[in-house]
C-alpha cells in the first residue's frame, strides 16, 4: 500500500504555491472559532472519555488550547502532550508520547482518543500502532501520512532541526501510510498550503474502519476551524465499539466531502 502511494506521480507534488502564500487566512478561522464559540457548545456531547491532542510541527500545547477547551465543554477529559514545542523527533520523544498515552489510559481507566494536527497526527497514528489496546480512535488534521516528505512545504525547516532522514527513518516512512488498527479519521482540506492534500488521504487496507473528510479550511486554521470542530464532535460522540463513517446531513452536504479510501 505505501509503495503505491509513494510511486504515484500525482502524490509526489507539493502543496499549491497559491495556497501556501495565502495561509494567513487562518486568522479568519481563528476569529470565526471565537465568534461561534457559544454556538459550538450545542454540538454533540461526549461520554467523558479521555482525549490527547498533539500539536503540529513548531506548535505547542498553546496552539491546541482552543480546541481542547471546546472538547472539555463538550464533556471530554482533555490532555495536551506536555512536551513543549514540537520541533525535534527522536526515540526519546517517541517514548515520552507512548508513556503519556499509557499514563492517561491507566489513570482514567478508559481507552483514549488521539487527535493530531499536521505532524502531530503522524505521531498520533504511530503511537496508536504501538499501543492499540489503549486507543479508542485516531483523528488527524491535515497530516502528511503518505510517507512522502516532498509533499510538505515544511520539509526543509523540519530537516533544519532534525537533519536529513536516516536510513532507519526512510525505512519507517514506507509504513507511515498504514493506518493503525483502530477507527481512524483523516480530516483535511484541498486548499492546504503546507501539506499537499493528497498526502492526507487514507487508502483502503487491512483496517476497514478508516475514513477521509474533506472540508474548506487552511492548514494553519485546521485546529480552530468551526467546521473541523463540527466533524470532531461528531466523530468523538460515537459510542465505543460502534464506529461508523461520517455522513454529512443538511448544510454539511455542501461543505463536507468523503473521498473514497
Amino acid at each position: 500500500m505505501s509503495e503505491h502511494i509513494l510511486s504515484d506521480s500525482k502524490m509526489s507534488k507539493g502543496p499549491s504555491l497559491f495556497w501556501t502564500l495565502t495561509e494567513g487566512r487562518g486568522i479568519f478561522e481563528f476569529n470565526a472559532f471565537y465568534a461561534a464559540r457559544l454556538l459550538m457548545k450545542r454540538l454533540p456531547k461526549g461520554d467523558g472519555h479521555p482525549v490527547i491532542v498533539f500539536p503540529g510541527f513548531v506548535g505547542s500545547d498553546r496552539s491546541t488550547k482552543p480546541m481542547r477547551g471546546l472538547l472539555k465543554d463538550l464533556g471530554y477529559k482533555t490532555f495536551g502532550w506536555g512536551l513543549g514545542r514540537n520541533l525535534v523527533f527522536n526515540a526519546s520523544r517517541e517514548a515520552e508520547m507512548r508513556e503519556l498515552l499509557e499514563r492517561v489510559f491507566k489513570a482514567e481507566g478508559r481507552k483514549v482518543t488521539l487527535i493530531g494536527w499536521s505532524l502531530g497526527g503522524v505521531f498520533a497514528r504511530e503511537i496508536a500502532k504501538a499501543n492499540p489496546d489503549y486507543v479508542r480512535g485516531v483523528i488527524t488534521l491535515g497530516s502528511p501520512i503518505s510517507g512522502d516528505l516532498d509533499q510538505s512545504s515544511a520539509r526543509r525547516l523540519y530537516e533544519f532541526f532534525n537533519g536529513p532522514a536516516t536510513s532507519e527513518m526512510k525505512a519507517r516512512l514506507k509504513t507511515i501510510a498504514t493506518a493503525p488498527p483502530v477507527p481512524t479519521t483523516s480530516i483535511f482540506t484541498k486548499t492546504d498550503g503546507i501539506v499537499a492534500w493528497r498526502a492526507s488521504v487514507q487508502k483502503a487496507g487491512e483496517n476497514k474502519n478508516i475514513e477521509n473528510i474533506s472540508l474548506p479550511a487552511s492548514h494553519m486554521g485546521l485546529g480552530v476551524n468551526p467546521l473541523v470542530m463540527v466533524a470532531l464532535a461528531d466523530r468523538l460522540a460515537q459510542k465505543e465499539g460502534e464506529w461508523t463513517p461520517f455522513k454529512a446531513s443538511g448544510y454539511q452536504k455542501l461543505l463536507f466531502k468523503n473521498p473514497k479510501t
